[in-house]
């Protein structure tokens, strides 16, 4: 069957108006906000490009959506609000770009449980205010809050930057309504807790759309807190600010915000040009009392790890512009551009290794090279690498971008960290993927081969095809 056979096929199934094949749709399926995904437009480059946008409204329509794309082995790729930075939503075979925005309902508020289900394709801030509303807040705010869904965030094992409290979305997810490959609908139960066998929705968490498409999902909330309490603490090198990090987490505190700034990126976090110090920002909230007691006993680890106190307003400061991508976004509109974030994570015992062979590392290859160290446990903490360079044009950008991609990821696999702590695979990660894995890779694969047999499912990501790296 052609393509053109299929689409045709495929508006009989469906009502005609959830199927799109004007360019523009297509074209806005092409990019996700990957950087180098920002190179290939501005070379009018579209590597994977589907052969058509379909809009579902119902989950009865993306069940049979599935049976009869399992039945032509025509590819599937869900697609949230394009907000992925690794290159998850593109879809490498062509075929069907599965656009989940049309199912955006609450469908569910459960003020005694403290419950929200949720469609799949409900925007993240869309959700916050909606709760807000009831007195109620997620708790899960990533930078990308305003233009990513919650489907986006199930299907890349997202967190966000208060996740040092609350946890990653996994830790907030109850249960989700999945459609598998095979267009069979699975829910999950919904229960605090069961030992009933493997936690099945964690098969699908992190997944990134290969092993069916989620549809809905029951969330954790949380009521508003009335009190905040926030500081700025600067140290004198980074091991004094691991070190009381550190303390802070394994001594069970549960503070909200957890952010460590070394002393080249602190001048931005800081809006301070010659600000040249490492800087700690740390948040607390809840009942007044507790989190007055956990501010006190943080800023005393603080001190005796060198610390000096500067006070909230830096801190709150941060707080208002904490969703601003614009930075990053300027220096990508140059066609000569550079710009990337990439974050691993490490045990206590290696993070300062890890990320001195880093910034070594990624030197030469970006005017700036930045750190912090966010998302922090008892164990220890995730590093996030922000890159600021110029090359001679849009293809020499891109292919710096790899350039930086492989040496980071070596990196990191020499350092024996985990080559993503929060922005998952993509394909920007691939090719790195199974010597992370290592043997844990033999199982996954063997549950794709088993759910989705005919490899409908965003085929080609998560290291189940063979690699073909990407957009060369």
């Amino acid at each position: 069957m052609t393509t053109g056979d299929w689409i045709a096929d495929l508006r009989v199934l469906l009502e005609p108006a959830c199927v799109f094949t004007d360019d523009a749709a297509l074209y806005n399926h092409s990019f996700d906000w990957w950087p180098v995904a920002a190179k290939w437009r501005q070379q009018d480059k579209q590597p994977y490009r589907p052969d058509a946008v379909v809009r579902p409204t119902t989950l009865d329509a993306i069940s049979r959506l599935l049976v009869w794309a399992n039945q032509r082995g025509v590819p599937v790729t869900p697609w949230g609000a394009g907000s992925a930075v690794t290159g998850a939503p593109l879809p490498l075979s062509g075929g069907i770009s599965l656009d989940m925005r049309a199912l955006d309902q609450v469908l569910a508020l459960d003020e005694l449980n403290l419950l929200v289900t949720v469609q799949a394709g409900k925007m993240g801030h869309e959700l916050e205010q909606e709760l807000n509303s009831h007195g109620y807040t997620l708790n899960h705010s990533p930078q990308s809050l305003n233009r990513s869904t919650v489907g986006g965030w199930v299907a890349t094992r997202a967190t966000g930057q208060f996740s040092s409290r609350w946890g990653g979305i996994e830790d907030l997810v109850v249960a989700l309504t999945v459609v598998l490959p095979t267009g069979e609908i699975v829910q999950t139960k919904l229960t605090p807790r069961a030992a009933i066998g493997p936690e099945v929705r964690h098969l699908f968490i992190g997944a990134e759309g290969t092993l069916g498409v989620v549809t809905a999902v029951t969330l954790k909330i949380f009521p508003l807190a009335s009190y905040q309490r926030l500081e700025a603490v600067v140290f004198p090198d980074i091991e004094s600010g691991l070190t009381a990090m550190r303390r802070i987490m394994q001594a069970d505190l549960r503070p909200f915000l957890v952010r460590f700034y070394d002393e080249d990126e602190a001048s931005h976090a800081m809006q301070e040009p010659t600000f040249a110090r490492c800087v700690l920002f740390l948040g607390f909230t809840g009942i007044q009392a507790v989190a007055q007691a956990e501010y006190a006993t943080s800023i005393t680890f603080c001190q005796e790890a060198g610390g000096e106190s500067l006070g909230a307003a830096p801190v709150a400061a941060w707080m208002a512009r904490r969703f601003d991508f614009s930075a990053i976004e300027r220096v990508l509109a140059q066609p000569g551009g550079v710009a990337e974030t990439i974050e691993v994570a490490h045990f206590w015992g290696s993070i300062f290794a890890t990320y001195r062979s880093l910034k070594t590392a990624l030197a030469p290859l970006a005017t700036h090279v930045w750190g912090h160290f966010s998302h922090a446990y008892p164990q220890g903490t995730s590093l996030y690498m922000i890159l600021i360079g110029e090359a001679e044009d849009a293809a020499a950008a891109e292919a710096r971008l790899h350039q930086i991609w492989e040496v980071a990821m070596h990196t990191a696999l020499q350092e024996g960290a985990v080559i993503s702590h929060h922005h998952g695979v993509g394909l920007a990660r691939l090719p790195y993927l199974r010597e992370d894995l290592g043997t844990a890779a033999l199982p996954l694969a063997r549950v794709k081969a088993a759910l989705d047999p005919n490899n409908i499912m965003n085929p080609g990501k998560l290291g189940f095809d063979p690699f073909q790296p990407p957009g060369r």
